[in-house]
């Protein structure tokens, strides 16, 4: 492969081998072409039999959210949380890639799992689907370890919890804010059934979006649905619906950036939902955070929050919140605001 050649002298002033390459034709290879085709970087791509066109892949991206998919596939996720010598142990936790399920150690008796997904994210066309039973006497805490960021699409991304407390057990479902970036598609829905002595911990939260880049309500579309039963009996059922064809967004929000529904409902959450119902002044008229707090049907209290920065907001749920520790062993909020 290699001949050698006099090149320059050593030290010595001997002269010193060289080497180069030696090619098999005795010269320096050329790229090759076919007759007619050109060169290899000025052909355009082929298209298969079959594929779709330029023009069909463009229809298929403005299309629609898939429809729901069937239990077993790619994102869904499933918990099982049972009471076992003195403490909550988890029975079982599956997850399907891109949902991830981490489950570290805590100092109380409750279980703790963060849920995750690959890539940091939600990107179009994903669908999280979390099914969670709490047995009886059992408590858990189901957190994020970051906010859930939501990635431009038109086909826009999808999650879902669905819920089962058993008797005397706790639910903390506090994940952290839904970040959705501009030309974003996001779509949530949360159901829990509990048990007539059952408690549950519920936030649901979310931002104006990458504010610091200039998205305040840039998104296309938020929707989240959720819907409580206790008993077999509805206790409550709220919605939040934010689409930019109702009217500008950024207009309708005014100076707010983030936005939050806490629901605490149960024996275990009774002083908590008797302090967010006592009455408070009202806000005035340029408040950094307002609050207006409502029964629940079978007792608990849903407070609506809205607040000019996302610190604000944590920082009242925080607050009203400050029972948890003494339930789950430690305080969630810790190490994060």
């Amino acid at each position: 492969m290699f001949r050698t050649w006099a090149g320059g002298r050593g030290v010595d002033g001997r002269p010193s081998p060289r080497l180069r390459p030696r090619h098999p034709a005795g010269g320096p290879r050329r790229m090759r072409s076919r007759p007619g085709r050109g060169p290899w970087y000025a052909r355009r791509p082929v298209t298969l039999p079959g594929a779709p066109s330029t023009a069909s892949r463009a229809a298929i991206s403005r299309a629609a959210p898939p429809p729901p998919r069937r239990p077993g596939e790619a994102g869904d996720g499933e918990l099982v949380f049972t009471r076992a010598a003195g403490r909550t142990v988890i029975e079982r936790a599956l997850a399907r890639s891109p949902l991830r399920l981490l489950t570290p150690r805590n100092h109380g008796q409750a279980a703790w799992v963060f849920v995750a997904s690959l890539g940091g994210g939600l990107v179009g066309g994903d669908a999280i689907s979390l099914a969670v039973r709490v047995a009886g006497g059992a408590a858990a805490l189901l957190g994020t370890q970051a906010s859930t960021k939501v990635y431009r699409s038109p086909l826009g991304s999808r999650q879902r919890l669905d819920a089962d407390v058993g008797e005397g057990g706790l639910l903390v479902a506090i994940p952290d804010p839904v970040v959705c970036f501009a030309g974003s598609r996001y779509e949530q829905h949360i159901d829990v059934a509990l048990a007539e002595d059952a408690s549950l911990v519920l936030v649901d939260a979310m931002t104006s979006g990458r504010s610091a880049r200039g998205e305040r309500w840039a998104f296309d579309r938020y929707a989240s649905r959720v819907r409580v039963r206790r008993g077999g009996r509805a206790a409550l059922l709220d919605a939040t619906l934010l689409d930019p064809a109702h009217g500008a967004l950024l207009e309708r929000m005014g100076r707010f950036d983030a936005l939050a529904t806490l629901v605490v409902s149960g024996p275990r959450t009774r002083g908590a939902a008797e302090a967010l119902l006592a009455p408070r002044p009202p806000p005035g008229r340029r408040a950094e955070l307002v609050a207006s707090a409502s029964p629940l049907r079978g007792g608990g209290a849903v407070v609506r929050v809205a607040g000019t920065g996302v610190e604000r907001v944590t920082a009242f749920v925080r607050g009203a919140l400050g029972f948890l520790a003494g339930e789950l062993g430690d305080d969630p909020f810790a190490r994060k605001w």
